[in-house]
């Protein structure tokens, strides 16, 4: 029960964000919405204000924005096809970014809540070089090699940069400045140096909008990559999860905490912002493809041409949805 609560509540606030990109956008150009809806079916609750009807409908499986226009030809002025090419891109694009802006916001909420790697020692493994030269928890590191650290990644840089080489570490200590001389040790593994410490951590806003940044980033590159490596034929499909492996990995973060609930949210937004990008017909970024083709034509692609790449987009993911279902079922139950 616990696993479908949080499991509604994590795609509610994805397909949430998704559609208040499209929505608020639409609303500032000027297209009239008819409808924002969160979920798919029968209405649950609704409610209309002004030209716009809200709701949340039974099958918590997606959502909509129905803009006056965009799927019927419509001559006035306050609909889809009457706005710009820019404008209409505009729309489409916003929905995908608010995906990201979502991702950046939920490793924002964790670095907040955990705090941010700090350049004080909290940890000095056993043997290592830090041990072997005297460092000690709660030493502050102030300078490597005269350069002034004020993060931890500023630290961990200039100790690899080191490359094995000796190098000094200034620390304050009770107040007062004590230099040390080591060696790093380059692990074998990662062939990154390192001397042995284990940060501590602190409160900091602007430190947990800098490691936000650092982590959504570092999520954009690894999945363009795996994308890379599947369409050379390289990637292990197994890694590939639809609904039902997404439900299952959503159970696995309940039982371990908010955090990991916040952080698997974060890297599923990201993700989806991603392949809502992707120019597969029917997504977003088929979407966008259409109407930079128009705008270089200087005239739209014949309505039934494009709802007909659509459909046949929508049939073929919607057999690829039914076959990684399939998949997950194998492979979680």
């Amino acid at each position: 029960m616990t696993t479908a609560i949080v499991a509604i509540f994590v795609f509610g606030l994805l397909v949430f964000f998704h559609e208040l990109g499209h929505f608020a956008v639409a609303k500032y150009v000027g297209i009239k919405v008819h409808e924002f809806a969160i979920g798919m079916g029968p209405k649950v609750l609704h409610r209309k204000k002004e030209e716009t009807l809200y709701s949340i409908r039974a099958f918590p499986i997606g959502g909509f924005v129905r803009m006056e226009g965009e799927d019927e030809s419509s001559e006035t002025e306050n609909s889809f096809g009457q706005k710009t090419v820019g404008q209409r891109i505009s729309v489409i694009l916003a929905g995908p970014l608010m995906n990201f802006v979502l991702g950046f916001l939920c490793f924002f909420m964790i670095f907040v809540a955990i705090g941010v790697p700090s350049t004080q020692i909290d940890q000095i493994i056993p043997d290592s070089p830090a041990a072997s030269v005297g460092l000690q928890e709660k030493d502050r590191v102030i300078s490597i090699q005269n350069e002034e650290i004020n993060d931890w990644d500023q630290l961990v840089t200039r100790i690899s940069e080191a490359e094995g080489r000796t190098i000094n570490i200034e620390v304050l200590r009770n107040n007062e400045t004590i230099m040390f001389e080591v060696t790093p040790e380059v692990d074998s593994e990662t062939g990154r140096a390192m001397i042995g410490i284990v940060p501590g951590s602190e409160t900091s806003v602007t430190g947990a909008l800098a490691n936000s940044y650092h982590q959504t980033r570092f999520i954009f590159t690894e999945i363009f990559n795996f994308l890379q490596q599947l369409i050379r034929g390289q990637a292990d499909t197994a890694d590939v999860a639809g609904p039902v492996g997404i439900i299952s990995l959503v159970g696995q973060a309940s039982r371990s905490g908010w955090i990991d609930v916040v952080g698997l949210a974060g890297l599923i937004s990201i993700n989806l912002g991603i392949m809502n990008l992707l120019p597969i017909p029917a997504l977003d970024g088929s979407r966008i493809i259409f109407l930079v083709l128009e705008g270089l034509r200087g005239k739209p692609i014949d309505p039934e041409k494009e709802a007909l790449v659509h459909m046949v987009g929508i049939t073929l993911l919607m057999m690829l949805m039914i076959a990684i279902t399939y998949k997950d079922i194998l492979t979680f139950f």
